[in-house]
């Protein structure tokens, strides 16, 4: 991939060794901001975007800059490669913080673009937070990234399909970026050492600061930096060091060698394995260690849905109202409306039927054609609509037999035999949901059989 930036002018000379990202940054920069990879290769993590005939390798690749939103978690990335598409296009970089910014900024924003196309220039703007922009402001981009004047890259940590307008969403592709995992931590940490320079953490050491860390490389960064500077590098940087250093806000429960994502892994199998004493076990090990209890409560939500579904829908309730509960609380007392919703998740009934059918479906719909909806389940809510046969024979359940209008299809025209995607287990409510869907598809047995 270095050919790709052979175009690009030349950045200041290093006084770091060749290769080091973010070499040419100040001295008194954050270490974080000295390691800011500066090509593309660099960047350690995204390889599900980043990876070889990947979407946006294939990008840089083909050298046609798309209009973009990064989706995901702080410290995974999303302003380093705003930053390096610019560079990788020799397009001129103009950057928005959506939390500072409003329309004036934008207004700005618009005419260095125009001045950059009038140089020949390529220029990309660069929306931070982009979800704290209006639908207003938001709508402000729309006419500007169709006409083409620039290439636009919202960067946002929320889900963009609620919080970005969908008229912007519709021109830009979304790219999910994920936490680092654990061995993409750890290079990073050794780049750190480097860069200080500083001793290499002692393993356990090194494993607990990945812990801490939690996927984010931001945080991963600023906390080794701040303990060397307490630690000095006169010293092994061990356990020890971390705890003077840290106190209280290091995890502990990795102390056995049990990283984060394994006690949180622990916790969710202990939920689906009915083990109230297990999953109560690992709920203390994490809030005893310092785990954040809202990503908590968000993985509850998950096993409510993965885990129990249908089987004993009020679940997913608990667990929502246990997140909520907590919010208006918080710690200590919310912990323990937490705890009652691990106990509750554990001895409930178990099934991923729901969790099965959803992947089955997806499956489904990525491999089959973009068939059309049947006429009779179209929206007809003009006159043209209705002349053009719109919602034609629709059968309202509501005035059936029963309120099911028996062997009616839901499904695209020819698609035969229709897929069943849902299959209820014996278990919790399910067992009636089972028992209802067999009758009903004896009922449509026999309207088919009768015409």
């Amino acid at each position: 991939m270095n050919d790709l930036f052979d175009d690009v002018p030349t950045d200041p000379p290093d006084t770091h060794p060749p290769g080091t990202p973010g070499a040419s940054a100040a001295p008194e920069a954050p270490l974080a901001e000295r390691l800011r990879p500066r090509h593309i290769d660099e960047v350690i993590g995204q390889t599900h975007l980043l990876g070889a005939g990947k979407p946006l390798r294939a990008a840089f690749v083909s050298r046609r800059p798309h209009s973009m939103i990064l989706w995901g978690p702080p410290g995974v990335g999303k302003t380093t490669l705003a930053r390096l598409t610019a560079k990788a296009f020799d397009a001129d970089f103009v950057p928005i913080s959506a939390v500072l910014g409003g329309v004036k900024d934008i207004r700005e924003a618009v005419e260095r673009a125009q001045r950059s196309q009038a140089r020949g220039r390529r220029c990309i703007v660069f929306v931070d937070e982009v979800h704290r922009f209006n639908k207003a402001q938001q709508d402000a981009f729309l006419p500007h990234v169709e006409s083409g004047l620039f290439t636009f890259i919202g960067a946002t940590t929320e889900n963009p399909s609620f919080e970005v307008n969908s008229a912007l969403l519709s021109r830009a592709t979304v790219h999910v970026l994920e936490p680092l995992g654990e061995a993409e931590l750890l290079a990073l940490l050794a780049r750190a050492g480097e860069a200080l320079p500083a001793p290499a953490p002692e393993p356990a050491a090194a494993q607990r600061l990945v812990a801490y860390a939690d996927g984010d490389a931001r945080r991963l960064l600023n906390t080794f930096e701040n303990v060397v500077r307490m630690a000095g590098t006169d010293r092994p940087l061990d356990e020890a060091a971390l705890e003077r250093c840290l106190g209280a806000q290091l995890r502990r429960y990795d102390k056995g060698g049990d990283q984060f994502f394994d006690a949180i892994s622990a916790l969710h199998k202990a939920v689906r394995g009915s083990s109230p004493d297990g999953a109560l076990y690992w709920f203390a090990r994490m809030i005893d260690g310092g785990a954040d209890p809202r990503y908590i409560a968000r993985r509850l939500v998950r096993m409510a849905s993965e885990d129990i579904g249908l089987a004993d829908p009020r679940a997913l309730r608990i667990a929502l109202d246990a997140s909520e509960t907590y919010e208006r609380l918080g710690s200590p007392e919310g912990e323990l409306t937490l705890a009652q919703a691990v106990l509750y998740l554990a001895v409930a009934p178990k099934s991923n039927a729901a969790y099965v059918a959803w992947k089955a479906a997806q499956a489904f719909v990525k491999q089959d054609g973009s068939r059309p909806v049947p006429a009779h389940l179209r929206n007809a809510p003009t006159r043209l609509m209705k002349d053009l046969g719109h919602g034609r024979n629709y059968r309202y359940a509501h005035d059936e037999p029963d309120g099911y209008p028996s062997g009616e299809n839901y499904f695209p025209d020819g698609l035969a035999p229709a897929p069943r995607f849902y299959q209820p287990v014996d278990r919790g409510l399910e067992i009636r949901i089972g028992e209802k869907l067999e009758r009903l598809r004896e009922l449509d047995a026999q309207a088919n059989k009768s015409r």
